[in-house]
């Protein structure tokens, strides 16, 4: 879980004391000797199926990139410009160092209210791990933003998880903490959005269909299949109209 590096317990208790924004400048320091950033097998299955669509992406932009993680890839599966943008500024700050002297461009903004420059911009949009940020109300000027911010053609690709049966351990882990969290924002202010269970795949879709996008989605093999033979990952491919890319063979079986 957490390294001899990663923040202390009282530092988590302060970073979940802010607001989102102050708590990741405090938290980004240490933010990648958490298990909150996203694993690097997450990275490598989503750079795997995004690179079938051969010499399709010129420019890509990274929905609240954090530290930069998934920079990278989207580097390797660009042409041309690749952006970052995040609310927080110190996660800001640890991406450009973790990126030196790369085209990399880096912009401080509110995924829900994305800068008018960037739109009709971007080939590729991804994002990883931010969603619990953002609640069901949220999605649609986040989905609308991120439309608008595509060009004809663009795809926005995200992983999302299979839902989590009630009778697991972990079901029984995200509700109690999003329970949590839903106290601590009822009696603390400002408040501090995180929460596991908010992003389910009918909704999400809905609200994908709404802003004018057509989805799909593809099984991330790497992570497996449940007993019932689904996916445990997926990835979602939310595609504005406009010509599209055509994947190699391989890569067209749905989950």
């Amino acid at each position: 879980m957490f390294t001899s590096q990663g923040p202390t317990v009282r530092e988590l208790a302060v970073q979940a004391l802010s607001s989102v924004e102050r708590g990741y400048d405090l938290l980004s320091p240490k933010f990648d000797q958490t298990p909150f950033r996203t694993p690097d097998r997450m990275l490598d299955a989503v750079e795997e199926t995004l690179a079938q669509y051969e010499g399709s992406f010129g420019d890509g932009l990274d929905v609240c990139c954090g530290t930069g993680a998934g920079l990278g890839m989207l580097r390797r599966l660009c042409r041309d410009r690749v952006t970052g943008v995040d609310l927080s500024a110190g996660m800001l700050a640890e991406a450009a160092r973790a990126h030196p002297g790369e085209r990399i461009d880096l912009v401080r903004a509110d995924a829900r209210a994305l800068p008018p420059e960037l739109a009709g911009s971007y080939d590729l949009a991804v994002s990883f791990g931010a969603f619990g940020h953002f609640l069901p109300a949220e999605r649609p000027a986040l989905f609308s933003g991120v439309h608008a911010a595509l060009r004809p053609g663009g795809l926005f690709a995200f992983p999302i998880g299979a839902p989590i049966a009630p009778t697991s351990p972990v079901w029984w882990a995200v509700a109690g903490f999003d329970a949590a969290m839903r106290v601590r924002n009822a009696v603390w202010r400002p408040p501090f959005v995180m929460y596991y269970r908010t992003f389910p795949l009918g909704g999400v879709r809905a609200d994908l269909l709404a802003a004018g996008f057509t989805v799909e989605t593809l099984p991330l093999e790497p992570f497996g299949r449940r007993n019932d033979g689904t996916p445990r990952w997926r990835l979602l491919l939310a595609r504005k109209a406009g010509p599209t890319a055509t994947p190699s063979a391989g890569t067209q079986a749905r989950g």
